[in-house]
Parts: C-alpha cells; sequence; structure tokens
C-alpha cells in the first residue's frame, strides 16, 4: 500500500487513448488532480480505431461534447452496425447492427417467436424486423424518435471518424480545461528503489517530469507497463491468429455508407469505414499464411475510390497485458492489449478503462483492493470481447484455404462452446458478467455465421399461428414505414453535421 495521496496523474502518450484520459480526467476530477500530458510529434500514432460503438455516446456526453461539433470537427458519419461479407461462406453476408430485432412479447424474447415462423419464407429474414438494419440497407438515418406500435424506437447509432482529427479535437478541449501538455521524447524512467513505484520520467532534452499516478498510453511499446515495470502479456495469438494489418486512406467512390463493411478474404478481412473526407481501408491478415506484399496486393485490389497515401503496415500480437494496473502505473490503449478491429472495440476499451479508473481512484494513495479490481473487471472484458470476436472466425462454413481451415477446427474457450451450444438447442442466450455485447449482438452474429438452433422456447407458442403472422406483419410493416420515412444519410449530414471541405 501507497498512501501518498494523488495529486498529479502524468500520462504518458496522447493520441485517442492519451487525450481520452486526459479530457475526462480534466472535466470529472477538475480542481481535484493536476494532470500532465508527455507526447512527442517524433512517435506517430496507429489510429486503426476509425470505427466505433455506441458507448462512445455516453462518454462524450459525460463530457459535455456537442455531438454535431465533434462529428464536424472529426469528419465523422454516423455508423448503425456492420456488414460481414464472405464469412460464413463465399458469397454470403449478414448485419450485426445496432439496437433489437423485434420487440418482446411479455417475457419471452422477440427471436422465439421468430425461430418459430422462420420456416414460413415470408418471415425467414431477422433482419426485416431491425430498424437499424433496414435504415443500414436504405442508406436513411435520423435520431428522431418514431413508433413502433405501443413503443417508443429510435435508430442506435455510434460513429465512423478520423482517429487523429479526434485526438486533436481532444486535445484542444482538454487543454482549455487545464491539461498542461508538453512536447518531447521519454528516455529514462525513474522508479523507487524500494517499492518500484514509478516517480518521474525524463526527457531528450533533460526535463524530469514526476507525478503521483502514470497513465501510459505509449502504444505497443508499453514504455512504463512493459518498458519499466516488466509487467507480462498473455498472447491470444492462438486463438486469434491475424498479426498484419495494411491502412491505406482512399477518396469517397459515392455517398457514405451508415455502416461499416468487414470483408473476409483469403488470411484474414478487409474493412471498409466511410468519412465525409475519405474512406478507411485495411486489410487485417495472418503473415503465417499469406505474404505482406500478398497482402497488400489483396487490399489495393479491393479499393472502391482512388488511393490517396501509400499503404501502412502495422503489425501486433492479439492479447493483453498481465495488469492493466501495476504500482502506481494504469495501461490504456494498446499499452494495455490488443484486439483487432474486427468489432469497432478499440476506442471502447480505452474508455471503459478511464471510467473505471475514475470508478476505482486512488484518491488517498494507491491501494491493492482498488488495484485487483480493476484487473478483475477489465480482464473479464478483454475476455469476453474476444471470445465474440473468435465467433466470427469459428464458426464457418468455409474451407477454401488453410486459414479459415485452420479457424474452424481450432479449440475454442470453454466458455465460448458453452454460449454456442446452449444457443444451438433452443436459441436461448445468456450474457455474462463484463459481457459488452448484448443478447441482440450475439443473436445476428450467432446466426449470420450459421450456429443454427433445433428449437426455440415453448413460450412462444402460446400465440396462435394466425396470431404471431399478424404480429410479425404489423411489426415489419410499421418498420418499413418508419425507415421509409426518414432522410438519407447523405441528407441527414448535410444538414445537420456537415464538416468543412478545404
Amino acid at each position: 500500500m501507497n498512501d501518498r495521496r494523488i495529486a498529479r496523474v502524468v500520462i504518458v502518450g496522447g493520441g485517442t487513448a492519451g487525450w481520452l484520459a486526459g479530457a475526462a480526467l480534466a472535466k470529472l476530477l477538475a480542481g481535484v488532480v493536476e494532470v500532465h500530458l508527455i507526447e512527442s510529434d517524433e512517435i506517430g500514432i496507429v489510429g486503426v480505431g476509425e470505427a466505433t460503438i455506441p458507448q462512445i455516446r455516453t462518454y462524450n456526453g459525460a463530457l459535455g461534447i456537442d455531438e454535431d461539433e465533434f462529428i464536424r470537427a472529426t469528419q465523422g458519419t454516423f455508423k448503425l452496425g456492420i456488414e460481414f461479407i464472405n464469412w460464413r461462406k463465399p458469397g454470403h453476408n449478414y448485419f450485426h447492427t445496432f439496437g433489437d430485432n423485434g420487440v418482446p412479447l411479455g417475457r419471452t424474447p422477440f427471436h422465439h417467436y421468430w425461430l418459430r415462423a422462420r420456416r414460413d419464407p415470408g418471415f425467414a429474414d431477422l433482419w426485416a424486423y431491425s430498424a437499424n438494419a433496414q435504415a443500414a440497407l436504405k442508406r436513411k438515418f435520423t435520431r428522431a424518435a418514431f413508433e413502433i406500435g405501443s413503443r417508443t424506437g429510435v435508430v442506435a447509432h455510434a460513429f465512423h471518424f478520423d482517429a487523429a482529427l479526434y485526438a486533436k479535437y481532444l486535445r484542444g478541449w482538454s487543454e482549455a480545461r487545464g491539461v498542461k501538455r508538453t512536447e518531447g521524447k521519454i528516455v529514462g524512467v525513474e522508479q523507487n528503489a524500494e517499492t518500484g513505484f514509478v516517480e518521474s520520467v525524463r526527457l531528450e532534452r533533460g526535463e524530469v517530469i514526476g507525478g503521483d499516478l502514470f497513465i501510459d498510453c505509449s502504444g505497443f511499446r508499453g514504455l512504463l507497463i512493459e518498458g519499466a515495470l516488466k509487467t507480462g502479456y498473455q498472447d491470444w495469438s492462438h486463438w486469434l491468429p491475424v498479426n498484419r494489418a495494411w491502412a491505406v486512406p482512399t477518396a469517397n467512390a459515392g455517398p457514405a455508407r451508415p455502416y461499416t463493411q468487414s470483408i473476409a478474404h483469403q488470411a484474414g478481412w478487409q474493412w471498409r469505414i466511410p468519412l465525409q473526407h475519405r474512406t478507411g481501408n485495411g486489410h487485417v491478415f495472418c503473415s503465417d499464411h499469406i505474404s505482406e506484399d500478398e497482402a497488400r496486393a489483396v487490399l489495393l485490389a479491393n479499393l472502391e475510390g482512388e488511393v490517396l497515401a501509400e499503404p501502412r503496415l502495422i503489425k501486433f500480437v492479439t492479447g493483453r497485458r498481465k495488469k492493466f494496473w501495476n504500482k502506481n502505473v494504469v495501461a490504456l490503449g494498446l499499452a494495455s492489449g490488443f484486439l483487432e478491429p474486427l468489432e469497432s472495440t478499440s476506442i471502447h476499451l480505452i474508455q471503459s478503462g478511464v471510467s473505471r479508473l475514475l470508478a476505482l481512484f486512488p484518491h488517498t494513495g494507491i491501494h491493492q483492493a482498488e488495484v485487483d479490481e480493476y484487473n478483475r473487471q477489465c480482464g473479464l472484458e478483454f475476455e469476453r470481447i474476444r471470445d465474440f470476436i473468435i465467433l466470427h472466425y469459428h464458426a464457418t462454413e468455409r474451407a477454401d484455404s488453410p486459414f479459415w481451415t485452420h479457424c474452424r477446427t481450432m479449440s475454442i474457450p470453454e466458455e465460448l462452446t458453452r454460449k454456442m451450444a446452449l444457443f444451438a438447442v433452443n436459441g436461448v442466450i445468456y450474457r455474462e458478467q463484463e459481457d459488452l455485447f448484448t443478447e441482440a449482438s450475439w443473436l445476428q452474429v450467432m446466426l449470420g455465421q450459421g450456429v443454427d438452433p433445433v428449437g426455440y422456447h415453448p413460450m412462444a407458442d402460446q400465440l396462435s399461428e394466425a396470431d404471431l403472422h399478424r404480429f410479425l406483419s404489423d411489426l415489419r410493416t410499421v418498420i418499413d414505414r418508419a425507415v421509409d420515412a426518414m432522410p438519407t444519410h447523405e441528407a441527414y449530414i448535410a444538414a445537420n453535421c456537415a464538416a468543412r471541405q478545404d
């Protein structure tokens, strides 16, 4: 235990992680702690996380950030979900959208009624009962509420944005609220000889900056969490073997889609993330099954617009630090671990890490009980997201390459095995502690990847056949009318939050 009061927080590294942490501390601990951020313009940021999930709206809201201002500043667009192409098998596609599918009747989740009715071709499409999916397909968007029978519905949304512009926006926001920034490269770390706690960092020009609590946002290097504290790393590449990504921006080839695309290839997958001023693209791949040059060629052959820069190679090992908080160092972002951006969780994990730190903030000094609880919660969330990503690779019919054969036949974590087996019987989904993804998310991905239940819950048999068909038909009609009345995604941005295009 260290009873030294936490008065000064030093953030090592900028980018999205550093400035997200700085913004939250400046806003929510104003007058309690001094925040000092150190970053070097010589050290680039990875910036693969340009797509997000709806939780970012809660985080931005807690900071008091205006959504339209944020979208304009980051060249953002709206995101209703992800389209997965060629994942189950070549030529197959499905959506994982935000929000619910259908509406429940009493205590019975909607999908059990759908499972009962789906043998009728007129009711075979689960996504016909999702306002998000239908809006995505028709490239529509609104933030206005609409009626679904006796319920009020909304289109659940997140964002696509330029991560570098987001960091720039947060930097200005944070500095205006008292965060002190120092430009410089760290060349030394001083630790207490008895406790091992980090006491200060030394910059290349000789300046020494001390603090009580350090937040490591130094990227894959983990300058403090690994370089100084030797925390260790859990390697998950036996479950998630992709270990490289080529990233490249292109000019937009048409109106921006209100969703991300994930396109499976022979040894990995490709992302398309539409922004107002360009499209972000990348090819995530396993170097054991395809060379870097071949992977680059695959990406360049599957782009929709003019290439705007040279492709950039990113190398990584999927996994996490053995401790996210060690002594007086908390790791955020890539310094804490890496889960590929398949489900757009990178920025969320930064935000949830900051939120937990605030909830367990060691105001009176570092106490092991708070450290242990932080590590327990972060570890569980990483594992649940890991399992959800593994599901996409493992539940596949693809046998057209050694990569997909490996993924289809590999052993998987016990919790994921149990979840898939339970769903395959009667469509039961259970959500565990610290599981980021809702029942609706598990439902869409398991069905989309071909995990097909044999039956459904017997409570769905309480409706007569005629009432069941009437319920589903009426719901589909209401959703179609609501979506048809929405403006296009392009028109909505133009009217509310268009960025200035220089």
